[in-house]
């Protein structure tokens, strides 16, 4: 005579009718404990994402700081070299030696038109809203090479500018050498400005990224509270027909547990 399986067991102490149904009642507790931990792994790892996503959101706007504070410092600095060219014009009057600017920077490479319209969106400060969709559409390749094009673009202004101002600085006089840096820090500080903007769109996404995993590890939560209270409920159901007080205590310290989840959620 072959041996009844426990859940064959849990079915016939439980009272429960011999077929599918009854089946499916009887291992109603094994299924909701199986899903209960399956959903407590993802609220957990939801979780672990938002936290790695605001860490990394962090880093972006350090990087981002930076390049405002390039801005910063080289508008500061044009406008110091400004204020002695003028002095120097002032004094030498009628007399002052011809200086020229400094070349402009190359077109600016174009950007994908859905970054496009994140920075006019994030100009005209829309709502998050409206940027939150945009921002999260926006694929991480496309976002990581305007950074990079715009860094290069940088780059080749610098090494445009290097070998005219070496030359000034050797030969020319000291009104073209304010003129000249007065012009390439100003182009310059708009380069540093253009990188920081597309860090601040990156760290806007990462941001609304650890908010959208943060609202999907709270779903996943009360959704294996509603698991462990199946459980409960079926053992609860058994136990009272069953009249088990295994069960019953078992039973009753989940509930316990709810309820004590319950008033941390509301009073702590």
């Amino acid at each position: 005579m072959a041996k009844s399986t426990p859940l064959e067991k849990l079915k016939d102490e439980a009272g429960l009718p011999d077929n599918k149904w009854g089946k499916l009642l009887g291992a109603t507790p094994v299924i909701m404990t199986v899903i209960a931990t399956l959903l407590a792994g993802l609220a957990s790892s939801e979780m672990t994402k938002a936290q790695y996503e605001r860490a990394y959101a962090a880093q972006l706007q350090s990087r981002a700081g930076d390049q405002w504070a390039f801005f910063q410092a080289k508008r500061l600095r044009g406008e110091m070299q400004r204020n002695t060219l003028d002095l120097l014009m002032a004094q030498a009057g009628a007399g002052a030696p011809a200086a020229e600017d400094a070349p402009p920077p190359p077109p600016a490479p174009e950007i994908a038109p859905e970054l496009a319209v994140v920075l006019q969106a994030m100009r005209d400060d829309a709502p998050d809203e409206t940027l939150a969709p945009l921002l999260l559409r926006l694929p991480p390749a496309m976002l990581a090479g305007a950074q990079r094009v715009a860094k290069d673009h940088a780059a080749g202004y610098d090494a445009i500018t290097r070998p005219l101002l070496e030359k000034i600085e050797a030969g020319g006089s000291v009104a073209g050498r304010l003129r000249f840096n007065t012009t390439r820090y100003d182009h310059e500080a708009q380069l540093n400005a253009a990188i920081a903007r597309l860090y601040e769109v990156q760290v806007r996404k990462t941001n609304f990224q650890a908010q959208r995993h943060h609202t999907r590890s709270q779903r996943f939560f009360f959704g294996m509270l509603a698991a462990q209270m199946g459980v409960i409920i079926s053992t609860l159901a058994m136990a009272a027909k069953k009249r088990n007080l295994l069960w019953s205590l078992a039973a009753g310290a989940g509930l316990v547990a709810i309820v004590f989840a319950i008033y941390v959620y509301l009073y702590v």
